[in-house]
């Protein structure tokens, strides 16, 4: 290599780490890495403040807050691949009593097909740092399975009511999504064995439709309670168009009939306004931020944040925080955390935890700048 390409190629390094030194110093946060996992997706706490961290490849770790790791026992088997995998861990609300978590995951089908599941089982902790899972079943099931290994969304989360919400994608088949006999591109509302609320708005029509709490989504990956009890996703869009929504019993927020983005091919997909009969995002983004997590934050370790959402940007490759002004919302900051990041929590003292996506993907801790 010649030496002024070689000096070249040293000098924008140098630059590059700079750029990131200069990019840390303005964040309002210290992030402190913790561990190093591979290719993680979720996590939630456990009462004793230990982590539960799901990995891609279908393994669940206990994990203490400073990084040491267990094994979790009698996960199912997974469909891994693509954007397929272990997903989302969360506990029952009565977790502390009953002992069960809920696991969504991709699961293979017949003829080269898959779908997301989500499973309940009982967890108990040895004394050796892991645990084991039994009783385990299945709950619920993306129907029909389809082909390809995209857009699975599960997100899991409970209401403060004891319903379980699931966020399922439209499985990158697009019609889906508008189907009422399928369950994809849907959120979904269940009581907590699976059952179906009677008072579900397409209860009445039975089969999966009942199921639905909404339509026309198209991949859901975060969905979070404000402190008024309202649902809020994050989904990606497609080429352009990601959504912030607030999600209302039995709406359509019409994908694929409408969009903010367009299809990959370049085709055009009509925007939202063209069609005021299916619900706007409270706000969209072109150019992306891919969202992989998102929560509303509750605590008062960070001063003036509360009540505001927090997603975890993939090619965004962020921190990405909004404020709520009623139906109405807004990006207030972005901070670069040079990576991807594919989940954020809150630590049960307030503290901010996030996943890094891919191998040796970290996770973080982080806390106020002092």
């Amino acid at each position: 290599m010649p030496i002024r390409i070689l000096c070249a190629a040293v000098a924008a390094l140098l630059c590059l780490g700079q750029a990131q030194a200069q990019d840390a110093a303005a964040r309002p946060f210290t992030a402190t890495p913790v561990t190093e996992l591979n290719e993680p997706w979720a996590m939630t706490f456990l009462p004793d403040g230990r982590l539960l961290v799901t990995l891609k490849k279908g393994q669940l770790k206990v994990l203490t807050q400073d990084g040491k790791s267990g094994d979790v026992s009698g996960v199912p088997a997974v469909d891994y691949g693509g954007q397929g995998g272990l997903g989302d861990v969360i506990l029952h609300p009565k977790f502390a009593s009953n002992g069960i978590v809920y696991l969504s995951y991709a699961e293979a089908g017949d003829k080269d097909t898959r779908g997301a599941a989500v499973a309940r089982a009982r967890l108990t902790l040895d004394d050796k740092g892991g645990g084991a899972l039994s009783d385990l079943a299945v709950i619920w099931r993306q129907q029909p399975k389809m082909e390809g290994r995209g857009h699975y969304g599960h997100r899991l989360l409970f209401a403060p009511d004891g319903h379980l919400f699931i966020s399922s994608g439209e499985r990158q088949h697009f019609d889906p999504a508008q189907d009422m006999q399928s369950n994809l591109g849907k959120i979904v509302r269940l009581n907590d064995d699976g059952s179906v609320p009677k008072d579900n708005p397409f209860a009445a029509q039975g089969g999966v439709a009942a199921q639905v709490w909404s339509l026309g989504h198209r991949n859901p990956l975060g969905i979070a309670f404000d402190a008024r009890g309202r649902l809020w996703d994050m989904e990606m869009g497609p080429k352009g168009g990601d959504e912030l929504n607030l999600v209302v019993r039995g709406d359509n927020y019409g994908y694929p009939i409408v969009s903010n983005g367009d299809h990959y091919d370049g085709k055009d997909i009509p925007d939202h306004s063209t069609r005021p009969e299916f619900h706007a995002p409270a706000i969209s983004w072109t150019p992306v931020i891919s969202p992989g997590a998102f929560i509303i934050y509750s605590g008062a370790l960070f001063a003036g944040w509360k009540g505001d959402g927090l997603i975890a940007g993939l090619s965004s490759q962020a921190l990405v925080r909004v404020e709520f002004d009623g139906d109405k919302a807004r990006e207030a900051a972005r901070y670069d955390m040079g990576k991807r990041i594919r989940e954020v929590e809150q630590g049960p003292d307030g503290a901010l935890w996030l996943l890094e996506d891919g191998p040796g993907g970290r996770l973080l801790k982080l806390t106020p700048r002092t």
